[in-house]
């Protein structure tokens, strides 16, 4: 792994919440995830599940965790399964974990290999009532594959029929969206990779420059910073790219004139960030730019606000709403007659601003949160408005990663991110 070995009281921390919130007498099951083929025998760079991460830090395919809390002996209570590693490996693959290095990354003292694991789960199964298996219900999942999770859920419903069934999911979807103080700084270091990337690209731009170059220049920066690059597909839409919300081709000339929206982040141990800023090419914003600019910067900072403890997710939406509507009457994008004729089901401010404002972050960049749950402290939210205008050729996003706090407003992760015109337009000036 590029990044710095992690604390493992940070996983010790984290299955210790997930055990407290089982049934009595019941195992939990995590699976990695498969190295997904492409063709011949080319395989897609591999990227661990993110649950038996949380609960382990073990990022190596064909690992298991195994959590038995009541378990009739101590070295049952947690488990490892890892695939037998071994010289030829190591020399034709790279070095695997071993069960004494699989202790100092996880704090799992029992640690098998894969092979055993059928036997030994036998056994445990003849102590337990309950399983938990790990499905996937995370509100914007869409699975087309069979996962390993999914082929082991298949294949412990047939060999063990008369066992309760439990899901995992919905405490991990709590514990998960509520963040250690270890995993806010590791979403910072990953903040503080894409600040660099983003001051190396920002005198880098210019009129003629291709969006793929910009996109180069990030990865140059993000690797050098110990990170595997992108946490997500980045998008570089300049001009009337940016109109088209997940734009990911990349592969057209920056235009003198026109702004370039730049949603793209950097990962660290497995922790994203999730940046949105947008640059006027030439180096400065012509006036209605600048314009729409403030607007939507307005209420970014109007909306971090409102993060707080207690609040819920669809009136913070609700909230935002108003902000949107009140600077697009200010630009005459939309007028009074627009708002009082407008549908509760899709808003005027709609018509320019059509997504969420904020989602959870961390593991995932759509991390884990149940969203018709209060917000709380430790939180960690993206905040992300946008005005999209694809009538005049340019569309404009900001984003921001803010951690709530228990008391006052959130904390911004990306702070030293420049994000006021005057800062940016000085910095791409050099």
């Amino acid at each position: 792994m590029k990044y710095h070995q992690l604390d493992r009281q940070l996983f010790i921390k984290n299955r210790a919440k997930f055990t407290g919130q089982m049934k009595p007498n019941s195992v939990a099951v995590f699976n990695s995830n498969d190295i997904y083929p492409v063709s011949a025998d080319s395989t897609l760079p591999f990227a661990q599940h993110r649950d038996i991460f949380y609960l382990s830090g073990v990022d190596q395919e064909e690992s298991i965790l195994l959590l038995f809390p009541d378990a009739p002996y101590a070295h049952q209570k947690e488990i490892l399964f890892l695939k037998e590693t071994s010289e030829h490996i190591a020399v034709w693959e790279g070095e695997k974990l071993t069960k004494e290095k699989a202790f100092e990354v996880s704090g799992v003292k029992t640690v098998y290999w894969l092979q055993d694991f059928e036997k030994i789960l036998f056994e445990l199964m003849t102590y337990c009532d309950t399983i938990y298996v790990n499905t996937n219900e995370h509100y914007r999942q869409s699975v087309t594959t069979e996962t390993r999770e999914a082929r082991f859920v298949k294949w412990w419903k047939a060999q063990y029929p008369a066992h309760q069934v439990a899901k995992s999911n919905p405490i991990l979807q709590h514990i998960r969206s509520v963040k250690e103080q270890e995993e806010i700084a590791l979403i910072q270091q990953a903040c503080d990779i894409t600040n660099k990337g983003f001051r190396r690209l920002l005198p880098f731009v210019k009129p003629g420059v291709m969006e793929y170059e910009i996109e180069a220049e990030l990865i140059h920066e993000f690797v050098r910073n110990r990170s595997k690059g992108f946490a997500y597909t980045p998008i570089i839409a300049s001009g009337n790219n940016a109109n088209v919300l997940h734009y990911i081709e990349n592969n057209q000339a920056c235009k003198a004139g026109d702004l370039l929206l730049l949603d793209v982040a950097a990962e660290y141990a497995n922790y994203s960030s999730d940046m949105t800023r947008t640059i006027p090419v030439s180096g400065r914003f012509n006036a209605r730019q600048k314009a729409v600019y403030n607007a939507v910067l307005r209420v970014k900072n109007e909306a971090t606000k409102l993060l707080v403890p207690g609040e819920f997710w669809k009136n913070y939406h609700l909230e935002v709403g108003k902000f949107m509507t009140s600077e697009l009457l200010g630009l005459g994008l939309i007028d009074k007659a627009d708002v009082q004729n407008e549908s509760p089901d899709w808003p005027a401010y709609k018509k320019y601003f059509m997504h969420g404002t904020s989602h959870h972050m961390g593991l995932d960049t759509h991390d884990y949160g149940l969203l018709h749950k209060p917000i709380e402290a430790n939180m960690v939210f993206t905040v992300e408005p946008g005005i999209y205008i694809p009538a005049e050729g340019f569309g404009i996003r900001l984003e921001d990663n803010v951690v709530v706090q228990a008391q006052g407003e959130p904390f911004n992760l990306m702070r030293d991110i420049p994000i006021e015109v005057d800062e940016i337009e000085s910095l791409m000036q050099g």
